[in-house]
Formats: structure tokens, sequence, C-alpha cells
């Protein structure tokens, strides 16, 4: 079957090919003999009735000294293309919303969206945790200055342990605080995290066992990758990402982590998620990742897997269904 796979994603001459999973699909995609569309998240638009890009036919190649070729470039139907993946990085703003709406348009003419439109708008990479409390360390999530610090103050008596505090919107560890009671900073931090009460702020009990690594266990279609990359803290660093310097070490799942999967695993089935990327620091759940979760170049390396062969693989079923 000669499937035709749009991928929106950042400009591939800004890629980091060793790191990039967006790069990873691209190559099994081209493997498998599908047809690859390159669209940039400015080129989604709509016409009348019809979803509609300007799409760029691309050759890759794992070279680090040239990656990819556009081999021509038209203006297409996004229902002529058989699977889109949106693999656009944050920030999630009206935009990432507006390209969400235009990908919906597609999906009511049969193209299967990777992931479901609906589903990235209404599942906050931060929130959706929310809805898994037994998988959780103590969190808040407020603008309000006092109750922030309230929390704050309560764990640190109850269990004589720091907070985290992040911004929902934030990524590769950006804007992400530690901090206890006795905090000199403490007003100036809730302060700036909150945008003065502007800007709903996570407060999660902090986990000791972020010196051990936090780990990205990636699913498709509800089901675990066996294998997760723990991403090591730099010196001195209390975030484990990669983009924060982490470094990355390949952990077979725990049985704490395999219970974990099974809890989040049919709920991002349910909702259309195919392909996700859950972190987990010591025994809780931190993240959910839907917007474009990586780690799979790194695990393939490690393992000798091929996670993004694998999702094709899951999105042909699918798509021939």
């Amino acid at each position: 079957m000669n499937i035709k796979l749009g991928i929106v994603m950042d400009p591939l001459v800004s890629i980091n090919i060793e790191k990039d999973s967006s790069f990873a699909m691209m190559l099994s995609a081209q493997k498998l003999g599908w047809e690859i569309h390159t669209i940039y998240q400015g080129d989604l638009y709509t016409k009348n009735e019809k979803a509609m890009a300007l799409s760029r036919l691309t050759r890759v190649s794992d070279n680090p000294d040239h990656w990819f070729d556009f081999d021509s470039q038209q203006d297409i139907a996004l229902s002529d293309l058989d699977v889109i993946m949106m693999r656009k990085d944050p920030p999630f703003d009206i935009e990432y919303i507006a390209s969400t709406y235009i990908l919906e348009l597609a999906e009511k003419t049969g193209t299967l969206i990777v992931n479901k439109p609906g589903s990235l708008r209404d599942n906050n990479e931060k929130m959706f945790i929310t809805q898994f409390p037994d998988c959780c360390t103590p969190f808040m999530v407020s603008r309000n200055k006092q109750r922030l610090r309230e929390f704050v103050i309560e764990r640190y008596q109850a269990e004589q342990q720091d907070v985290i505090l992040k911004p929902l919107d934030g990524m590769g560890g950006t804007s992400i605080y530690r901090v206890n009671p006795d905090d000199p900073n403490l007003s100036v931090i809730l302060e700036t995290v909150s945008e003065n009460e502007t800007r709903s702020v996570m407060a999660q009990q902090f986990i000791p066992e972020i010196s051990q690594g936090d780990k990205r266990v990636l699913l498709i279609d509800g089901e675990a990758v066996p294998y997760a990359l723990a991403r090591i803290p730099a010196a001195g660093e209390t975030r484990g990402n990669l983009a924060a310097g982490g470094t990355g070490v390949g952990v077979e799942l725990s049985e704490r982590d395999h219970w974990i999967c099974q809890q989040v695993g049919p709920i991002l089935k349910q909702k259309g998620i195919l392909f996700a990327g859950i972190d987990i620091i010591g025994d809780y759940l931190t993240e959910i990742n839907i917007t474009s979760p990586t780690c799979i170049r790194e695990l393939d390396q490690i393992y000798s897997l091929d996670i993004a062969g694998d999702l094709m693989r899951c999105i042909e079923q699918k798509i021939t269904l």
C-alpha cells in the first residue's frame, strides 16, 4: 500500500538528526515505501470548507552533512494524505490551536491524524497527570501565590521535602524552580512563575530519586516500549531534561513503571493519542507528553530497537482496517 504521510514539524534544516524523533519517523516511513510530505505550521490553511497546505515532497537520508531533499512542492488538500503526524514543538499557543482546527477538518474527511487534534487541545501535558492521582506525588495547580506558598509549607512540614514549581506551558525544563519555605527568593519566584498571578502554575512535591534520572517511557497505541531513557541531571542541577544538560541512560522498565503505563495506556488509546511519552521519577508520574515526544533515536541506538518503525506499522494497520 502506497501510504501518503504528511508530517507537520519544525523546519527540517534546523533539526539535530541524531536526536530528532520526527526525523526517525520519516526514515522509517521512507523505508516502508511511503510518500513523505513535509509541512510547516505556517503552511496550513483552509480554503472554503477544505483543509489545505503547502507540501514539500521529501526524501531523507541518515547523513549529518545532507539529511533531506525536497523534490517538489505544491498546495494539496490534506484529505489527499492517508495520515498526518502533528509534530510541531510547543509553544502551545493560539497558532497551535488554530492548526489543530485545520487538522480536524482533514480528520473529518478520513485522514488519520496522529495525535488526534481534539485530544491535543484537551490534554495539557502538565495537567493531564491530574487524571491519574494514584500515580502521582502530591501536587497543586493554582495561580494564587498564597495558596502555592501554603502548599510549599505543607509539603515541607509533612515530608521534609522541597516543591517543584513550573508553568503549564513550559517544555525542555524551562522555568522550573525547586523551592522550600526558607528560600529567601520564594516570594519573587512565585511572582515570576505565576507572572503576578496571571498564569497557572503546577506545584509538585520534589522527588529525590531525580538523581537516578527522569525516565521517558514511550507508548504506542497505549502499549509501552519495554525500555526507558533515564535522563540524569548534570552536577548541581535539579532538571534531568536533555535540553538542560541531562545525560541519557537506557534502563528497563520497573514493575512500578509497568503499573503506571497500565493506568495511563488505555486512556491514551481511548483518546486517540497514538504516540506519547510519559515521564516517571522514582515511583511517580510527572508529565504526559503528547505534542512531540522525543527519545526514539536514543533508545533505538542503545537497544537496537525500531520504535518509529513499530509506530508506522501500527498506523498502517489502522489505515487499512
